[in-house]
C-alpha cells in the first residue's frame, strides 16, 4: 500500500484497516468452541459468514448506521399521526443480511418449536461475529427471535405469526404485519416509577372483546421501528403480557404514542423510545396475572445474547489491538513483540478464549434444555451468572483495547470508541448487575437440588484445576450463608469463572489451567497484564487469538 505524502512528511508506522478479514477463520477459539459444543457441522457456513461480516463494505455499514442516527417522525406533512422512524439505508442493510443469514429465527422451526440439534451453538457464532461489526441493530434481532418462546403461550396467534416470523427475509416497510414478508418484534416492560420492579407498573389493561386496549406508558420500549411488541400490563387478575401490533385489525395505525427517542451513550444506531398507549389494541398472551412468567421465557433468551454480544465486543477489541501492536513499532521493535505488551495481549486473550467457551457451552445448554433436566437446571442456573461476569467485563476490557492503539484508539475514526460505548448497555438491559444476582439466588432457592448437582458436574469438570477445589467450596458456604445476599457478588462471579474454566477445558485444556491458575488459585489484578505468565506460550496463545 502505497503512503500518503504531505508537505512536511509522509504517513508511515501507521496499522492498515483490519478488514477484509474472515471474522470466523481467523478466530481459533471460537471455531474450537464451536466444534467443542455440536457445531462443527456449521463450520463452511459460519465461514462463509464471516468473510462477508469482516469485509470492508460491512464495516462501513455499520459505522454509517452509528453516523446516522434514527429519526421519529411523528406526524406526516398533512399532520395524521404516524409515530415512524426512519434510519439510515445502511441501517436497513445490516438488517437485512442478519435477517438473511437467519439471525433473527434459525432457532425455531416453521411451528415455532426448538429448531434442535446445534442450532442456538450455530446461531450464537453468527451473533458472535455480526456484535463485532456492529450490535445495536441486533436489539431487534434478539427480540425478534426471542419473542417466539413468549408467543408459544398463546398456540393460535404462534401459529398466524410464525410463517412471517420464519422469512428470512427483512421488509422495513410500515404496514400491517399480516401483509407483509416479514416481521420484527421489540419489547416494552419499564415505567418510569418501577425500572426493574414490574409489578409496580401501572399501565392498565382493559377487556374489548376477545381483545383488550392498553392504556398507560413504557419508559423503555426497545426498537419502536418493529411490527409489534410485548408489553406487560394490569389487567383484571394481575400483571400480564401482550401483543401489541402496529397495527389494529382494520389497518389503521395502532395507539402506540411514541414521545421521544432516547439519547443514549452507546448503541447509536437502534432506536429506543419513550410512549405512550392511548387505548392501544393489543391480545393476551398467557394467563392474567402471569405476566412475567409469560415474558421471562423471551427475558431468558435476549439475556443469552447480551453474553454472546459482549463477548463478541471482546473479540473484537482484542482483534483490533493484536493487528495493531503487530504493525506498529516502538522503540526499534513492533509492539506485539514487546515483553509488556506481550503480556497485556495474552491475558487479554485468555480472557476472550475462556468468554467464548463459556457462552458456547450456555448456548449447547439452551440446545439441550429440552430434552435434559440438567442441561436445563445448568440454563437456569447459569445464564445470569454468565450475563453477570461476561458483560460487566466489557466497559474495562474495551478500555484496555483503545488504549493498546494509543491515541488512535480514542478518535472516532475507529471502531473501538465505539465500541467502549456500545459495551456498558449489555450489562444493564434485561437485568443489571445485582439483579443477575438475585437471579441466581432466586435459581438456588427455587430448586437446590437441580443446582447442587450443577455445581457437582462443574466441580468434576474442573478436577485438578489450580484453585477450583477452594472455589467450589467457597461458592458452597456463600450461597448457604443467612445473609447470602451480601456475598452475592462475589460468589456469582466465582461462580462464572468456575463455569469459565470448566468450559475451556473442554476446548483447550492447557488455557484452561492458565485460566485457573490466574483467576481462580488467586484474585486477579484489576488490570490486563498485571499477572506473572513466565510460563505460558504466550506466542502461541496470541497466534490461535489471530493468526
Amino acid at each position: 500500500m502505497s503512503q500518503a505524502s504531505f508537505a512536511t512528511h509522509e504517513v508511515f508506522n501507521q496499522s492498515p484497516p483490519f478488514e477484509d478479514v474472515n471474522l470466523f477463520a481467523a478466530d481459533r477459539p471460537l471455531a474450537e468452541a464451536v466444534a467443542a459444543n455440536g457445531g462443527a457441522p456449521a463450520q463452511q457456513e459460519l465461514s462463509e459468514f464471516g468473510r462477508h461480516w469482516g469485509s470492508a463494505a460491512m464495516a462501513a455499514r455499520g459505522r454509517v448506521a452509528n453516523e446516522n442516527t434514527p429519526k421519529l417522525r411523528t406526524f406526516d406533512s398533512r399532520g395524521n399521526r404516524r409515530d415512524e422512524v426512519e434510519f439510515h439505508p445502511a441501517y436497513h442493510e445490516l438488517m437485512a443480511h442478519s435477517a438473511h443469514a437467519g439471525v433473527h429465527n434459525s432457532t425455531w422451526n416453521a411451528e415455532g418449536k426448538p429448531a434442535g440439534g446445534a442450532s442456538e451453538v450455530v446461531r450464537a457464532a453468527k451473533f458472535y461475529i455480526a456484535a463485532q461489526v456492529e450490535t445495536g441493530h441486533l436489539c431487534p434481532i434478539t427480540m425478534t427471535r426471542a419473542a417466539v418462546a413468549a408467543l408459544a403461550e398463546a398456540p393460535d396467534l404462534l401459529a398466524k405469526v410464525m410463517p412471517v416470523l420464519a422469512s428470512r427475509s427483512y421488509d422495513p416497510s410500515f404496514a400491517p404485519w399480516w401483509t407483509k414478508r416479514a416481521m420484527t418484534v421489540g419489547m416494552g416492560m419499564t415505567e418510569k416509577q418501577g425500572g426493574t420492579d414490574v409489578r409496580s407498573n401501572m399501565t392498565r389493561a382493559e377487556h374489548d372483546g376477545d381483545a383488550y386496549r392498553i392504556t398507560g406508558h413504557k419508559w423503555f420500549m426497545s426498537a419502536p421501528m418493529c411490527d409489534a411488541f410485548l408489553v406487560l400490563a394490569q389487567a383484571d387478575n394481575g400483571l400480564s403480557c401482550f401483543f401489541m401490533p402496529r397495527f389494529a385489525p382494520d389497518g389503521s395505525v395502532n395507539a402506540i404514542r411514541f414521545q421521544r427517542l432516547k439519547d443514549k451513550l452507546g448503541n447509536r444506531s437502534n432506536a429506543s423510545s419513550e410512549v405512550e398507549f392511548t387505548g392501544a389494541y393489543a391480545l393476551r398472551i398467557g394467563d392474567e396475572g402471569k405476566g412475567i412468567r409469560t415474558i421471562i421465557q423471551m427475558v431468558q433468551l435476549t439475556r443469552q445474547d447480551c453474553a454472546i454480544a459482549s463477548a463478541g465486543l471482546m473479540r473484537s477489541g482484542l482483534a483490533h489491538a493484536l493487528h495493531h501492536a503487530r504493525h506498529r513499532s516502538v522503540f526499534q521493535k513492533h509492539l506485539a513483540d514487546q515483553p509488556l505488551m506481550q503480556t497485556v495481549l495474552s491475558d487479554m486473550a485468555l480472557h476472550v478464549e475462556a468468554s467464548i467457551a463459556l457462552v458456547m457451552r450456555l448456548c449447547r445448554a439452551f440446545d439441550r434444555a429440552p430434552l435434559d433436566a440438567k442441561e436445563a437446571a445448568y440454563m437456569r442456573l447459569l445464564t445470569p451468572a454468565i450475563k453477570y461476569w461476561v458483560c460487566k467485563s466489557a466497559p474495562g476490557f474495551l478500555y484496555e483495547a483503545m488504549e493498546c492503539l494509543g491515541g488512535n484508539g480514542y478518535v472516532e475514526e475507529g471502531i473501538l470508541a465505539r465500541h467502549y460505548r456500545e459495551s456498558p448497555v449489555n450489562a444493564i438491559w434485561e437485568g443489571s448487575g445485582n439483579v443477575m444476582c438475585l437471579d441466581v439466588l432466586r435459581a438456588l432457592s427455587r430448586e437446590a437440588d437441580a443446582a447442587a448437582a450443577v455445581l457437582h458436574e462443574l466441580t468434576g469438570e474442573t478436577l485438578g484445576l489450580p484453585g477450583a477445589g477452594e472455589a467450589v467450596g467457597f461458592i458452597g458456604k456463600a450461597f448457604r450463608r443467612p445473609d447470602s445476599e451480601r456475598l452475592a457478588r462475589l460468589a456469582v462471579e466465582k461462580l462464572a469463572l468456575l463455569a469459565a474454566a470448566a468450559a475451556l477445558n473442554a476446548v483447550s485444556p492447557r488455557h484452561a489451567e492458565l485460566f485457573a491458575a490466574t483467576r481462580l488459585a488467586g484474585n486477579h489484578a484489576s488490570m490486563y497484564g498485571a499477572v506473572d505468565l513466565a510460563q505460558a506460550d504466550v506466542t502461541g496463545l496470541l497466534q490461535r487469538a489471530l493468526p
